[in-house]
Formats: structure tokens, sequence, C-alpha cells
């Protein structure tokens, strides 16, 4: 996947502007309290983080994918993300952010890790809640006038890391 440079520094832009910022964590908190409410049981085991194992994709808009990687990392910091990253996590079937089982980017994850569990009771509401939280997400892109793309987030990961200015 190759993604136009403006759409894609638009996304970087957008990442940091505090107005898109307030409203994207405005929704993931919203998801949060839902989920909260749900009670799904996280055993850190990182199984959800093999998509290949669990047979999942995971999806993102590139606003979110942007939004992770323009955030700051946690102390203490990993290295920044490599496009060979991406590319040994899409070969092992997994997360290129995921560490001896746990997510780096926990606070910057994207809206459907965010709703995904390995919980096999929680299967039942989570397919309702990811695609309730796509339409506000969707308006989140429009009312900022952010460029809309859903992708594969290895996929897009990929594409910002070969497009993006080495500054960004």
């Amino acid at each position: 996947m190759r993604d136009d440079p403006t759409i894609i520094r638009r996304w970087f832009e957008a990442a940091q502007a505090p107005a898109v910022v307030a409203d994207l964590e405005r929704l993931f908190a919203a998801v949060a309290d839902e989920v909260e409410r749900r009670g799904p049981a996280c055993w850190a085991s990182g199984r959800c983080c093999n998509f290949e194992r669990a047979g999942h994709r995971l999806y993102v808009t590139g606003l979110e994918a942007a939004y992770a990687l323009a955030r700051p990392p946690p102390t203490p910091a990993p290295r920044a993300l490599s496009l060979p990253q991406v590319e040994a996590a899409r070969a092992a079937g997994g997360c290129p952010f995921q560490a001896a089982n746990l997510c780096t980017i926990h606070a910057t994850k994207p809206l459907t890790c965010r709703i995904y569990f390995c919980d096999r009771s929680a299967t039942a509401w989570q397919q309702d809640l990811s695609e309730r939280m796509l339409a506000p997400l969707r308006t989140l892109h429009d009312t900022h006038a952010v460029p809309y793309r859903y992708a594969e987030w290895r996929s897009l990961l990929e594409a910002i890391l070969r497009t993006r200015p080495r500054n960004e």
C-alpha cells in the first residue's frame, strides 16, 4: 500500500492538533467506559497481538496510526519503529509494538486494540462495539478534514514509514 505523501503529512498534522487529539481521546475514553462496563479479562498474554494465531486482522485509520507514531513513547523509550520491525512482525504474524507479551504503545493504541480481548466471553459484544465506534471515528475525520483511510494496521505503518519525512 502506498499513499500520497500529502495525505500522510496531513495525518501527522492532525495527530498533533489539540482539537483532533481531544476528540480522538474522547472517543477512546468512551470506548474505555464501554469496555469497563463489560469487564473482559486481560491476562497480558499477548495472544491478541499475534493476529495470525488469534485469527483476526487489525484495521485502523491513517489518523490512528499517525497518532500512535506521533505520541511520545513511554519511558524507558523503545527504539523508534522501523520498516524492518514492521516486516518482521508481519512475518511472525503479530504487532510490531508488542514486546514480551506487552503493548509498548498501550496509551496510544488504536480503537480496535482497545476493544478486542482474547477473553472468549467478550466476543459477543466486541463486534457490535467496534462497528458502533467506527461511525464517530469517521465523523471525527470529516469534522477535522482529515483524509480517511481504513486499512490493515501493519500495511498502514509500512506506508507511513516509507512515505513520511525522517524528521516527523
